[in-house]
């Protein structure tokens, strides 16, 4: 349990750290209200719950994914902060090995995805502690947005390598949108697969599935799926990324909206670099990344 009995100088803890105590201090300092502070960032197109910020001054958790980064550069613009001092104390991923027979430059899931505790919970239940015999050789993906600004279905494309030996399946990995229902989201085997054992966190908004094939793949084979996520939950989106673990070959990205609601603007982004991306006549963006470095890969829209 984290136990505060106060907030320290906003300057001193800006040099010191941790992040917490800096935020904590800043906000203070600055005499808003989680309330106020909240609305802030929504008028700069940022949407995070109060609930949230509570867990981030307070210790309780901190943000990881790229939002809730984007959402910390926002503060510091709020709060009077000079740019990325909130940032440099959330300091880089801690350096981890890989394992063996891992393809060199792997990653762990906690430098990937904030919900890493959960998924290793699910994986187990699986009996796998982690989807360590396969890596992207190649991954294009689609996703929908409607009318209501929300992504019903996403359809993925894998060309799927086995860097180990008797490979029959592939753990499919779902990071649900914030506010979505896990339990209403579903996948759909397309081709060359089949839906196995499906679990889900609805606290953590995760959902993994089992892809099985028809074949054992044996080390350098490649094998070929195609799969849909369904989500009826119906809320709202504005990004949509994929962590990579290992180093992939090529990643496609394609977002195409719904007329009656098209975003303002649109941006690619990777790591900590971003660019805005040209919207086609068909309402679509896309990307294409190759080779595609462990890390985080995606794109994001501002509605207004």
């Amino acid at each position: 349990m984290n136990i505060h009995t106060g907030s320290p100088n906003p300057t001193t803890a800006l040099r010191t750290g941790p992040f917490a105590d800096a935020l904590r201090a800043a906000i203070t300092a600055r005499g808003l209200s989680l309330d106020s502070l909240q609305r802030h960032l929504a008028d700069r197109g940022v949407r995070v719950g109060t609930a949230t910020l509570s867990c981030w001054q307070n210790g309780r958790r901190r943000p990881e994914r790229p939002s809730s980064l984007r959402a910390v550069s926002a503060l510091e613009d709020i709060l009077g902060l000079p740019s990325g001092s909130l940032l440099v104390l959330l300091g880089p991923p801690r350096p981890r090995g890989h394992g063996i027979g891992l393809p060199a430059g792997s990653r762990e899931y906690r430098h990937i995805l904030p919900t890493w505790a959960a998924l290793t919970g699910l994986l187990a239940s699986l009996g796998t502690a982690a989807d360590t015999k396969l890596h992207i050789a190649a991954q294009h993906e689609q996703v929908w947005i409607d009318a209501t600004g929300s992504s019903p279905r996403r359809e993925t494309f894998q060309v799927l390598r086995a860097h180990q030996d008797s490979v029959d399946r592939y753990v499919a990995i779902v990071d649900a949108d914030p506010g979505a229902d896990i339990e209403r989201v579903d996948l759909e085997a397309l081709e060359n697969c089949r839906v196995g054992r499906i679990r889900r966190d609805a606290e953590a908004g995760l959902l993994v599935a089992e892809l099985l094939f028809d074949l054992t793949l044996r080390p350098n084979q490649t094998h070929l799926i195609r799969y849909a996520v369904v989500d009826r939950s119906a809320v709202e989106c504005s990004d949509f990324h994929r962590g990579f673990r290992f180093p992939a070959g090529q990643y496609a990205l394609q977002v195409r909206f719904d007329q009656q609601r098209l975003p303002v603007a649109c941006f690619a982004y990777q790591g900590s670099t971003e660019q805005e991306l040209p919207m086609t006549g068909h309402h679509a963006v896309h990307i294409n990344v190759a080779p595609v470095p462990p890390g985080i890969v995606g794109i994001r829209w501002d509605w207004r």
